[in-house]
């Protein structure tokens, strides 16, 4: 009884923080583009700008491939989240930013990006600039060192949803349900 009760306040909780932070994302930035003009390049080395999540809806995540829980696993479920949807979400794009672009150079990013889906396009670049994009899309991101040389990112865990013109529609949470995940993706390619 007493877990059942705990469970609940932990998922109400985590629904008012969604709520909170759909809020305040909607609330600054509701009504124009998301996020700042940038060029960067994608994962074939070609140049890649805000335009691309402009003409359709868009879902756009923030990682590393070095990350060694929470890239992989959300990579996963967004390849996942895009083959249930089927025809009803041809018409989403998905992309997987680096916030370590020293590492993620686009034949890193190529590699890793192709192991989830041919759906999903890697964008990395300049160090500057990508850091840049990220600030401008509300990212948080931190180098921590890990000793021996090695470091490993923090980073905002969520995805980011846009829709056709670019503006902010939305977040899926870390560990949120898959089918709270795909109604979201469905809603936003059908808006």
């Amino acid at each position: 009884m007493m877990r059942s009760i705990l469970v609940g306040i932990l998922v109400l909780m985590a629904a008012g923080i969604g709520w909170l932070t759909f809020d305040w994302y909607r609330g600054h930035y509701g009504g124009e583009p998301f996020g700042a003009a940038f060029t960067l390049v994608d994962q074939k080395g070609a140049p890649i700008t805000e335009a691309a999540f402009r003409g359709q809806p868009s879902v756009v995540f923030f990682g590393f491939t070095h990350c060694p829980e929470v890239c992989p696993t959300t990579l996963f479920e967004l390849a996942g989240w895009l083959k249930t949807l089927g025809d009803d979400g041809k018409n989403l794009h998905a992309y997987f930013v680096s916030v370590d672009p020293e590492r993620d150079t686009p034949d890193v990013m190529n590699a890793y990006v192709s192991n989830f889906s041919d759906r999903i396009v890697g964008i990395t670049g300049d160090p500057d600039k990508v850091h840049a994009m990220a600030k401008s899309f509300g990212i948080y991101w931190k180098k921590v060192d890990t000793g021996g040389g090695d470091y490993t990112m923090d980073h905002t865990a969520s995805v980011l949803l846009l829709n056709a013109k670019g503006d902010f529609a939305g977040t899926i949470a870390y560990g949120e349900s898959a089918d709270t995940a795909v109604a979201k993706l469905k809603r936003l390619a059908a808006g």
